[in-house]
């Protein structure tokens, strides 16, 4: 079936398997006592002080950032390899999170609002290196006042089949002198239920050839453990320790009853079971050197991952067919950086420092066709065993000076090199090394006008699972592995204009280019699977939007208004087509978003509204596309009867849009002129209702109530 080699065949042959603030003058204390380091000169900064949230009531920080106007989180990416490419786009007290498996809207939950003297929204470079080239970073400036404060947020969901999903999580800051300690926990019960169907037509008659009736019930459970230490005497004299468990589980049972046209009814299964855990322990130090600051960051983490996947074609009960995979895995990173930074050498604020990291995989993946009774047929994939070692330096420098009252520079140079080794079933060895310049003129003149040009250059780092293969059972296809693959690079060219409106509103526009040359997709294997690989040169031009308005001044009391808008262009030529076309992947043409809420006293009440277009990957022997049916609305009501309790109640999916998903497949791949047949599937999750209930508790609560 759909023209390819015998063990795609006999994966689609398989064919029941689916699862698919006002600005405020004031200063801040850090939690040492110290001052917070001022803005440079040049390079102000937008603040935003704790009066300026109180309308939203927000019980954590989580809550204030959200309200920040024109900003939103970009969170980290603990899958980075290395620190300097982990960063998201907030700090805390002007400094970055020695975490990396902790993402920063878990660690902004976990701070109480009271314990947040205000937030200030400024250029990266304005943070440091790993903040360089981003046009707004926001800096969380944390109180030294001492004692106990803490959030126990308990959640029930009820899911449209009647069942409710409860979730717990807890935190507490505890602050001693000039040390503070954060604990946090949280049982991550994310259970869900969907619903839908597939059906499969013939082409270009478009004939049904099969039904298929799915329901998923699907089980993520992502609890955690994590606890820090901090001791902060003042910004050049301070210690972080951090440490993570998270013995995650993910399980999924699906029942599928299949329907052919002119075949026996079947009763299929697909059960998937998988079992990631992580550990993560890290720290850093600082201490004045030269009239700057020298900081050591030392980390390590640890991934283990076990997955076992198995469809199951049965008929009358009984197994006719299907297949079973088994996979393991174990990550490993250690990594060390030694940096050192002054405010003023030269006249420029310098920083300078180094980075190393080992990361190494192992991987074994094991695939069998299952015949009548379940007996298992071992099948051979490409790269099902494989181990990647790379050791990866990043060395660089960053200078930045005014260059009047209203005008900073700002530039960087860095250095990358990766020496990686692949073993296993196959067998590669390259060295890497690669210069990546950046420059950033940012203009604040008068008015409340902001302007800011960034370009810079950017290398990806590669997945080391792309280097080995395996089997995607709820679609029925192989993914080949490429030990050849290479990061994509690219130079990126970024606009930003803001201005403030309607009082402490803002309207933000970011206009972007990309010109990016072995753009990472899907090739073509010699051995004829579909595996990562590198195209040519392909380009990204996009424009994103943002306006945050407060109605009060047009005359509607309490009213807010938000909305987050992205328009964009990918293209790239296309090697079997020989046709230009996007990005493989999640680069829609349009991503919009709009909310309306009311805060007045004790209530709040709002909708939200988000919808995009669709998402396509471009494999070889078929075109993927996932959409909406309609837009997502979600809709919520809050109380708050004191400063420390908040009941909300949210309605998610209002108007129970499904999600969707079309598929093209052509033989013996897309060079073929037509496709040969179509699957079309939809999935349905429907209405959910949420109940919160949010509780602050220690010293500042108490004050608060």
């Amino acid at each position: 079936m759909f023209g390819l080699n015998p063990t795609q065949r006999l994966l689609a042959a398989s064919s029941a398997i689916a699862l698919t603030l006002a600005a405020s003058p004031a200063t801040a204390q850090t939690p040492g006592g110290e001052q917070s380091a001022p803005a440079q000169p040049g390079a102000r900064t937008s603040v935003y002080d704790a009066a300026f949230f109180a309308q939203f009531a927000p019980a954590n920080a989580l809550d204030i950032v959200r309200r920040v106007p024109g900003f939103a989180v970009e969170d980290s990416n603990g899958e980075v390899r290395g620190f300097a490419g982990a960063a998201g786009n907030v700090v805390f007290n002007g400094a970055r999170p020695s975490s990396k498996s902790d993402s920063l809207q878990t660690i902004l939950m976990r701070i109480p609002a009271r314990r947040v003297i205000r937030v200030e929204v400024g250029p990266g470079d304005l943070y440091g290196s790993d903040y360089s080239g981003k046009s707004q970073v926001l800096n969380v400036i944390l109180s030294a006042e001492g004692g106990v404060d803490g959030n126990v947020t308990l959640k029930a969901t009820r899911l449209y089949t009647g069942r409710v999903i409860p979730n717990l999580e807890a935190s507490a800051l505890i602050r001693r002198g000039s040390s503070s300690f954060n604990l946090a926990a949280a049982n991550g019960n994310h259970d869900y239920v969907e619903e839908g169907f597939d059906e499969v037509f013939a082409l270009p008659s478009r004939t049904l050839v099969e039904h298929r009736d799915k329901v998923n019930v699907i089980h993520p459970h992502d609890p955690y453990v994590s606890a820090s230490w901090g001791m902060e005497i003042a910004p050049d004299r301070a210690v972080h320790l951090n440490g993570r468990y998270a013995p995650s589980t993910l399980k999924l049972f699906q029942t599928n009853r299949v329907t052919p046209v002119g075949g026996p009814v079947r009763d299929d299964r697909l059960v998937q079971d998988y079992t990631p855990t992580a550990y993560e322990l890290g720290g850093d130090i600082s201490r004045p050197l030269a009239r700057g600051t020298v900081k050591l960051v030392v980390l390590g983490n640890r991934r283990d991952r076990e997955t076992y996947d198995a469809s199951f074609n049965r008929i009358g009960g009984e197994t006719v067919g299907g297949f079973e995979q088994l996979s393991k895995s174990r990550y490993d990173e250690a990594l060390g950086r030694l940096s050192w930074t002054r405010g003023a050498l030269l006249g420029f604020a310098v920083e300078t420092g180094a980075e190393a990291a080992y990361n190494r995989l192992e991987n074994e993946t094991s695939l069998f066709v299952l015949g009548p009774a379940g007996a298992r047929t071992p099948i051979d994939l490409p790269i099902d065993q494989a181990v990647v070692d790379e050791v990866r330096t990043e060395s660089y420098v960053n200078a930045g000076r005014a260059l009047g009252k209203t005008l900073r520079l700002d530039a960087r140079l860095a250095y990358e090199t990766s020496s990686l080794e692949v073993s296993g079933d196959a067998q590669a060895q390259r060295s890497l090394a690669f210069f990546k310049p950046g420059v950033t003129l940012d203009w604040k003149p008068k008015g409340g006008w902001h302007a800011q040009l960034i370009a810079r250059r950017s290398v990806a780092q590669l997945n080391f699972f792309d280097f080995v293969s395996n089997a995607e059972l709820s679609v029925g296809r192989v993914n080949g592995g490429n030990a050849e693959l290479e990061p994509q690079r690219s130079w990126e060219t970024r606009l930003t204009i803001e201005h403030p409106v309607l009082g402490r509103g803002l309207v933000k526009l970011e206009l972007g280019h990309d010109l990016v040359s072995k753009l990472q997709d899907r090739i073509l294997t010699a051995d004829g699977f579909d595996a990562p690989g590198n195209l040519g040169t392909g380009t990204r031009n996009f424009a994103r939007i943002t306006l945050d308005a407060p109605l009060d001044s047009i005359g509607l009391k309490g009213f807010n208004f938000r909305t987050d808008n992205t328009f964009q262009k990918t293209r790239v030529r296309d090697p079997l087509s020989g046709e230009t076309r996007g990005w493989s992947g999640f680069w829609p043409s349009y991503d919009l978003y709009a909310e309306l809420r009311r805060d007045v006293g004790k209530t709040a009440v709002g909708a939200s509204i988000g919808d995009r277009d669709q998402i396509t990957f471009f494999r070889t022997d078929e075109i993927d596309s996932n959409f909406n049916h309609g837009p997502f609305v979600n809709v919520f009501a809050e109380y708050r009867p004191d400063p420390r309790t908040t009941l909300r109640l949210d309605l998610d999916n209002a108007l129970d849009s499904t999600g969707n998903r079309r598929r093209f497949f052509f033989d013996p791949n897309r060079s073929a002129p037509t496709p040969f047949a179509e699957e079309y599937r939809s999935r349905a999750n429907h209405l959910q209702l949420t109940l919160t209930l949010r509780r602050g508790f220690g010293s500042g609560a108490a004050q608060k109530g």
